[in-house]
């Protein structure tokens, strides 16, 4: 054996390149022609490829040349479900399982490949068999008898559907008809269902057409539509006028269009057991009456259906159009490139029969689910006369007798249908089942989650002080403890951090603040203030106005700042409030702008108590010099240590001497030579003392400031907050809580919602468990 060929195909094929598998395991075949496992490969990947009758071929090789390897008989039944044969898939897997008992996926897949099985029993003709499935298959129903077992699943996905269950953004398996206008998409839908359904010019399908057909034991056909909220019975004479009509009341006279949905339910002895959604024909120019944006409204409605994973694409096409170029194709494409979610039914054979094999044959725009030729009925031709026509056209004309009898006719595509139906059903329904119970959980869990919708005053009041409590203990958390777990994420609601960072900006402004007015060369202040606060009287004694006139000048020139700072200050503390508030009532609109005006109302008044505090402080750093503090004493005598060094640099003008260290290091002090040495002295003795004692201001007034804050932030957070909003809440008569009771419109309509949902999810669950428990219990094979 070349097991470079094995090994270059194992590589291939694990990297999804299955036509260069086939090759290298083709080379292999040809070095090695009885080795099972390169054609048990290669048979694996043509089934990648989608050609299952070449990978039929090679699985069936596999099993000639090694009869008891399980393995074999599982490529086997793969290539089978490729080509939709589940009578033989089923065979090959039960094959399988017997040489294989270890091997638990090929076990299981047999209950779900019986569960696709249709039941086709001979049709009742006395001829002998070789002619009598061609003679009689236009005499018989379409499909004569279905399992019971697929009526149920279709059943399902019906209620689910009408439950409107995909409103909840679950989707169901569904087979969506699309086609191009004029294709002859309702001459197949006709045939199928036995019906007629509006024909004339331009679009005849202007909304969504669910059609359930059902096969019914009664030879009295039940037919009736479903739209806007009711139930319109009609009759076979009657069904083209109804539905017309229907059309016209969702989309109104004319010719628009509309995604509202129309279902059409046909209960009649012989239609397959099947739902279909039908969907206008496409069209690129409007006529006379049409919106111009009708291509685009159709597009959009034809991709809403198509591309779920869920659908099932039933392409339209005309035998005499070019495959490759046709609108519906390229629309299938988009959303399904590789083609496993689309069958192709192939209308007018009759008129353009000549290149129609080969056509279909080669299938240039890969079509997974492959083709089904059909020719449409004509005139007034009955549905049995029609089928008959069809039946002899296949079989006798030169050209379409050579195509494949398993992919033409009308029952041969009703077969398909329903076999990818419930294919599809099956393969959808865990997922379904495990959609909705998500669903549900997460809508009662929000359900829960919304706040009670109250009904009297004493739920009123309980609720209100719940809040009450709540918005408390956040603001605590926030503004006095340090606490952000409940806003991890929003620095600006850290509150104590923020305060910290605003008395810390405050205290360096205070630092930094000069006095706008006063004079930038060392001691020229004191020495004016000097000259004008003299006095008759002893020599040597500074004079008290003088120094109280230059602390009262430094006072103003900062006072602006600490007003600033509570303008600042509150501002903050009144958006965290407003925030913490309406974030606890947010679900109760009255309770919300009461309680923001109370928080306005109250922050208000404490602004104001602090203007007024700060005012106070600084009237009160005007009115006097004092302070008890050691540390003006020890400042005021550690600056007044540099005074030789001052008195030296006076005498030694543009000598660059340094006084001493901090302020004093760069002062430049030759514009005081020529002044008189005691008064320079004294006005230097002056501005040491106003040194040390602007350092006790200061921090005096960023020490009281902070002290003040934090008592008033406590204050509001314990008790006049809560005092302020009952207040204003509950009202002078008491009757306020009477408000709260309104609930928010967003509120109440979401709770609106979540109950309609989970009533409706809650009822798709039972439908769901219902059928899931029947195929437990019913399909053990």
């Amino acid at each position: 054996m070349d097991s470079g060929a094995m090994t270059k195909g194992n590589a291939a094929f694990a990297a999804g390149n299955y036509s260069d598998a086939v090759r290298h395991f083709t080379d292999g075949i040809n070095s090695s022609p009885n080795n099972h496992v390169l054609y048990s490969n290669r048979s694996a990947a043509y089934a990648g490829l989608n050609k299952f009758s070449e990978a039929i071929s090679d699985a069936q090789k596999t099993v000639e040349l090694r009869p008891v390897w399980s393995k074999g008989y599982s490529r086997l039944a793969a290539a089978h479900m490729g080509r939709h044969n589940y009578d033989d898939a089923v065979s090959s897997y039960k094959r399988a399982s017997a040489r294989s008992s270890a091997s638990p996926p090929v076990v299981d897949s047999v209950p779900q490949l019986n569960l696709l099985k249709i039941n086709n029993e001979d049709y009742e003709e006395e001829e002998e068999e070789d002619k009598s499935i061609v003679v009689s298959a236009h005499n018989a129903p379409i499909v004569s008898s279905y399992n019971d077992k697929i009526r149920p699943l279709l059943d399902t996905i019906d209620r689910l559907r009408h439950l409107k269950v995909m409103q909840e953004g679950i989707q169901l398996p569904t087979i969506v008809v699309v086609g191009d206008q004029s294709s002859g998409k309702s001459s197949v839908l006709e045939s199928l269902a036995g019906i007629s359904l509006p024909r004339g010019q331009g679009i005849c399908t202007r909304v969504p057409l669910i059609m359930r057909l059902q096969n019914h034991p009664n030879p009295n056909p039940e037919i009736f539509l479903e739209f806007n909220g009711k139930t319109v019975p009609t009759d076979e004479e009657n069904i083209s006028d109804a539905i017309s009509l229907a059309t016209e009341e969702i989309a109104g006279k004319g010719k628009g269009i509309s995604n509202k949905p129309l279902t059409l339910v046909v209960k009649k002895n012989g239609v397959p057991d099947l739902t279909m959604v039908d969907l206008p024909g496409i069209t690129r120019v409007p006529v006379h009456g049409q919106p111009d944006d009708i291509y685009e409204q159709i597009s959009k409605i034809i991709m809403e259906f198509i591309t779920p994973e869920e659908s099932i694409i039933l392409n339209v096409l005309s035998a005499g159009i070019d495959f490759s170029i046709c609108e519906s194709i390229r629309m299938s494409q988009k959303v399904d490139k590789t083609g496993q979610r689309t069958l192709a039914v192939v209308t007018k054979a009759d008129k353009s029969p000549e290149g129609l094999l080969e056509k279909v044959t080669a299938d240039d725009v890969s079509i997974g689910l492959g083709y089904v030729c059909v020719r449409n009925r004509i005139g007034d031709e009955s549905y049995e006369e029609a089928r008959a026509e069809e039946a002899r056209l296949f079989d006798t004309h030169r050209h379409l007798s050579k195509i494949n009898k398993s992919i033409v006719g009308i029952p041969v595509l009703a077969e398909r249908l329903v076999k990818i139906q419930a294919t599809i059903i099956v393969k959808c329904l865990p997922g379904i089942v495990t959609k909705i119970n998500e669903k549900l959980s997460a809508n009662v869990e929000e359900l829960n989650k919304l706040p009670k919708h109250l009904t009297s005053v004493s739920e009123a009041m309980t609720t209100f002080m719940y809040i009450l409590g709540c918005a408390k203990e956040s603001l605590r958390k926030i503004l006095i403890r340090g606490e952000f777990d409940e806003y991890p994420d929003e620095k600006e609601m850290h509150g104590t951090a923020r305060v910290f960072e605003m008395l810390n900006k405050y205290s360096k402004e205070l630092q930094s603040a000069t006095d706008a007015n006063g004079s930038k060369k060392f001691l020229l202040d004191e020495l004016k203030v000097l000259e004008e606060t003299k006095a008759i009287g002893l020599p040597n004694f500074l004079p008290k106005a003088a120094f109280l006139t230059l602390l009262q000048n430094k006072v103003k020139s900062i006072s602006t700042i600490p007003s600033d700072f509570v303008e600042n200050l509150w501002g903050y503390v009144e958006n965290v409030v407003v925030s913490v508030l309406l974030r606890h009532s947010v679900n109760y609109p009255q309770l919300v702008s009461s309680t923001r005006r109370a928080a306005k109302k109250l922050i208000a008044k404490m602004k104001q108590r602090s203007f007024d505090y700060v005012n106070d402080i600084v009237e009160m750093e005007k009115l006097t010099d004092y302070t008890c503090n050691p540390e003006y004493t020890a400042s005021w005598s550690k600056l007044m240590a540099h005074q030789d060094n001052f008195k030296k640099a006076v005498k030694s003008p543009n000598s660059n001497s340094c006084i001493g260290s901090g302020v004093l290091a760069t002062t430049n002090v030759d514009h005081l030579y020529e002044l008189r040495e005691d008064t320079v002295q004294e006005a230097f003795d002056v501005k040491m003392r106003m040194m040390a004692y602007w350092e006790i201001v200061l921090r005096r007034m960023v020490d009281n400031m902070a002290l003040h804050l934090l008592f008033n932030v406590q204050k509001l957070v314990n008790k006049d907050v809560e005092m302020e909003i009952v207040n204003e809440v509950i009202g002078p008569k008491g009757n306020g809580l009477e408000n709260i009771l309104e609930e928010s419109p967003s509120v109440a309509g979401r709770r609106h919602k979540l109950k309609n949902s989970i009533e409706l999810l809650r009822e798709s669950k039972d439908v769901v468990a219902n059928i899931m428990d029947m195929i437990t219990d019913k399909f053990d094979y």
